[in-house]
């Protein structure tokens, strides 16, 4: 007999992992995979008897490039506990899609270079966490390379983000004098092989953690690494507040693991310290027939939300896969869930359990996980699910685009084809599609150029159709909204600038933002605006 729903929920641990691009994100993901027991070695899983790759990055233009551009789940049993792992893109141009995945976490785990410390893309992340009350873990990465003093790290970290470090283990040098780390909890020292790789008990791996002032630990470090070792912790312990559970969950602390994932050191260690650590899935605000209510994990109602879409994860099969983050309730296979926001009633029948691009079916499932829901079209990012209908979570919002360019395809007889594939990539949210009201040619919009690279490859590999880019006569995007007869005065007036995005909700195409400011102070009724939640 099954535990129920609260009980399952309490288990779980759903968790995102953040970074600057090259600060090894991919490599902790793998590793950490490699430490739940998840994989036998990085980039291969074993299921049903099968060697299979796991890789988080599974798109052809993410092995080429060798960055993450797409947010993947992985999901692994571990120690009693069920982990949810939320790989995020870290490069700027997918901001996006990362601020939506982490709308499906309940904690990060922030990775920072040793070397390099808080990098932009880092800060960027670390404050839409703080917007959604993430409690963060920190990983410092790569330090069998060349560091920044660790005392500098730390600075940093309660300096530039306003938190609270505070260090569970301690290092022992850095780069070629790189010796291990200090345990402070437990006062035993972890030495480092320079050699070693692989999860616990690999014949190639790291020596066992010994007694710090035991005789033991002068096979690892000299006296005088010793001596200076236990200085430093000493000074740490003297300058940080010593972790507090409570004060980490409330936003105010992060505790801090040093390692290297590329050597798996540290891993097991920063796994351990997420499993008794983060939180499990908590209660979400809703909404009900208007009514502003509670939705426990316990509740018994099965409910979610719809975080992102992806399509072609198989491309034999063109496939269409809603990642819906559960919320409440014990989901089982065959179930029948009701979309709040069109109230189509759809009967879940193969319901999938992520491990990046593999997946096998889920017979059950509990707040805290992600499901893939294999749909044509139905489910959209930031859909709202439940067995009655009636439930709504606060959307996800769509933000303006940085970039506009119009997009034609080479060869005019498939047109067709690349409406109904726009339409399909702008559904996922990997770019905006606007449609201007005079003109043929399709808008489309981003936050970097890398989005149009992966856009031009995808639409390539997945749908056969060589695309051009060109400069748009447009700059801006705003979404505009007001009374009925002060919009129709708006666009009447602005015909040529006006156009409607993927939900035909009207969209003020200006040149540049000095054009919207000028139409902003010309109509001050209209709403002008950034951002936009899907209704």
């Amino acid at each position: 007999m099954s535990s129920s729903p609260a009980a399952e929920a309490a288990r779980r641990r759903t968790f995102a992992i953040i970074s600057h691009p090259d600060a090894g994100k991919t490599t902790l993901t793998e590793n950490l995979l490699l430490a739940g027991g998840a994989i036998r070695a990085a980039g291969a899983v074993r299921a049903r008897g099968e060697n299979r790759r796991t890789r988080s990055d599974w798109m052809k233009i993410e092995r080429e490039r060798g960055i993450s551009v797409s947010a993947s789940v992985m999901t692994f049993d571990h120690q009693g506990l069920m982990f949810n792992l939320l790989d995020t893109p870290g490069h700027e141009d997918f901001s996006e899609d990362t601020y939506r995945t982490l709308t499906a976490a309940d904690a990060a785990v922030m990775v920072l270079d040793a070397a390099k410390g808080i990098e932009p893309q880092t800060l960027k992340l670390f404050e839409v966490c703080r917007l959604r009350d993430i409690p963060i873990v920190t990983f410092i990465n790569k330090m069998d390379r060349e560091a920044q003093d660790p005392f500098a790290l730390l600075d940093e970290i309660a300096s530039k983000l306003a938190l609270d470090p505070a260090p569970l283990y301690w290092p022992a040098g850095s780069g070629n004098r790189f010796r291990g780390m200090l345990d402070l909890r437990r006062d035993r020292f972890i030495p480092f092989a320079r050699k070693g790789h692989g999860g616990p008990g690999n014949e190639d791996g790291h020596p066992q953690s010994i007694p710090f002032k035991g005789n033991a630990v002068v096979s690892y470090l000299e006296p005088d690494e010793q001596e200076e070792l236990a200085e430093n912790a000493e000074l740490m312990a003297q300058a940080s507040k010593p972790f507090d559970p409570q004060a980490f969950l409330e936003g105010h602390m992060t505790p801090v693991f040093f390692g290297s994932a590329l050597r798996h050191f540290g891993v097991d260690e920063l796994l351990e310290g997420i499993g008794a650590y983060a939180p499990p899935p908590k209660t979400v605000a809703a909404t009900r027939g208007g009514e502003a209510i509670h939705v426990a994990p316990g509740d018994r109602e099965v409910s979610g939300f719809v975080f992102k879409v992806q399509a072609n994860m198989d491309p034999n099969h063109r496939d269409r896969i809603a990642f819906l983050r559960l919320t409440s309730g014990e989901f089982e296979r065959g179930m029948k869930l009701k979309v709040q926001n069109t109230g189509k009633q759809l009967s879940v029948n193969a319901p999938i359990m992520f491990f990046a691009s593999d997946r096998e079916l889920a017979e059950e499932a509990y707040a805290g996980d992600v499901i893939g829901i294999p749909n044509h079209g139905v489910l959209r990012v930031g859909d709202s699910l439940s067995e009655t209908g009636t439930l709504r979570f606060a959307g996800l919002p769509n933000f303006a685009p940085e970039i506009l360019q119009r997009v034609r395809v080479k060869d005019p007889l498939k047109a067709k084809h690349l409406t109904k594939a726009l339409q399909g990539l702008a559904e996922e949210g990997v770019t905006q599609l606007f449609r201007p009201t005079m003109g043929a040619d399709f808008i489309v919009g981003a936050v970097g150029p890398l989005q149009f690279e992966v856009m031009a490859d995808r639409l390539a590999n997945e749908y056969q159709l060589e695309v051009i880019f060109e400069q748009s006569p447009f700059g801006e995007a705003r979404w505009i909204s007001g009374d009925r007869a002060d919009l129709e005065d708006f666009q009447s007036k602005h015909r040529s600038a006006m156009g409607v995005d993927i939900d035909d909700q009207p969209v003020y195409l200006a040149k540049s933002a000095w054009d919207i400011n000028y139409a902003m102070e010309r109509y001050p009724k209209v709403r002008f605006e950034r951002a936009k939640e899907r209704a």
